[in-house]
């Protein structure tokens, strides 16, 4: 009898969440917003040099540069090549344009104070740290970034880093670049609060692009991430047997946490797990935590780390 109550329960509250999540859908589905996407790279790789002066005029921000650098630009063969192979990739930015738009409907139902910014593709060297640049009023998105994982220009790169070259991760990346602005910095130094601080910012990924996958979100394959949901038990007892949640080794950021081929548990399996693993046990703890607390994402920005972990009484499930 109390476990058909159990059932039921759960059952009742996986309802309210699907209702709730078909509430946000149909807002966001009204509100009135159009991304308009300025293709520089198109404008570019098919300019001129006479049509120098216009493309200035229209985007000052881009020639901070005297005319003669583009003008070298313009009869470079190599940036001739990339800028062919941009051309050739994104012929159709259809999709990314829908999507941009979608996850900027999201953005501004929970951020009513956001404005979409003016979108705005360009080439950048393949510049991959600053792939994305967003403003209060500019997203610049450095197609070349994007050209996928087996692309030429990435074949002396890491696989780590080449695995993220690809154009479905670029909403994500966009939704990061938001993330950043919107997400505090932790106040403390410890393992835990920078667990925290990512979960937060990939709980907002789950806000605003629900659209897409959790593999989209975290920037892993679908093998990467099917094996952080398969070991997420063992690698939580390890972090808490290993007394690794209040420490403030510098270390730990860079075994768990930041962009790597694989995390470091000093163990034999190490070789076969994703990297940036201690974000995946964030995202968890965070989850847990808003599953079991009404509160807003605005008012889960500014938690500490301690009250959100103790709060969410997370535990994988084994």
């Amino acid at each position: 009898m109390k476990k058909s109550f159990y059932i039921v329960a759960i059952m009742a509250f996986v309802v309210m969440g699907c209702q709730n999540e078909d509430k946000v859908a149909s807002a966001v589905n009204k509100i009135n917003l159009e991304v308009k996407v300025s293709r520089f790279d198109e404008a570019f790789a098919q300019a001129e040099p006479s049509d120098i002066p216009e493309l200035r005029k229209e985007y000052p921000y881009l020639f901070p540069a005297p005319d003669s650098v583009w003008l070298a630009k313009l009869r470079d063969s190599l940036q001739i090549e990339l800028r062919g192979e941009v051309m050739s990739e994104f012929k159709d930015f259809g999709k990314e344009k829908a999507d941009i738009e979608l996850l900027f409907k999201y953005i501004q139902y929970y951020f009513p104070k956001f404005s979409a910014p003016r979108v705005v593709t360009v080439t950048n060297d393949v510049d991959y740290d600053n792939r994305i640049i967003l403003t209060d009023s500019l997203l610049l998105i450095g197609l070349d970034n994007y050209l996928g994982p087996e692309h030429k220009y990435y074949q002396g790169m890491q696989k780590y880093i080449a695995q993220d070259r690809k154009r479905e991760f670029m909403v994500s990346d966009i939704a990061n670049a938001f993330a950043n602005k919107v997400v505090p910095k932790p106040n403390g130094r410890t393992f835990l609060d920078q667990l925290v601080y990512y979960g937060k910012k990939l709980y907002l990924k789950d806000k605003i692009m629900p659209f897409q996958s959790d593999e989209l979100k975290i920037n892993y394959t679908a093998d990467e991430l099917a094996w952080a949901q398969a070991n997420e038990e063992p690698m939580w007892r390890f972090f808490v047997e290993g007394e690794l949640l209040y420490s403030t080794d510098n270390k730990l950021p860079l075994r768990f946490l930041d962009p790597a081929p694989f995390s470091k548990f000093g163990l034999e399996l190490d070789n076969e797990s994703p990297g940036r693993l201690g974000r995946y046990v964030g995202w968890q703890i965070v989850r847990s935590f808003m599953d079991k607390n009404g509160v807003t994402l605005q008012q889960l920005m500014n938690l500490s780390a301690e009250e959100i972990f103790k709060k969410s009484n997370y535990k994988p499930n084994k």
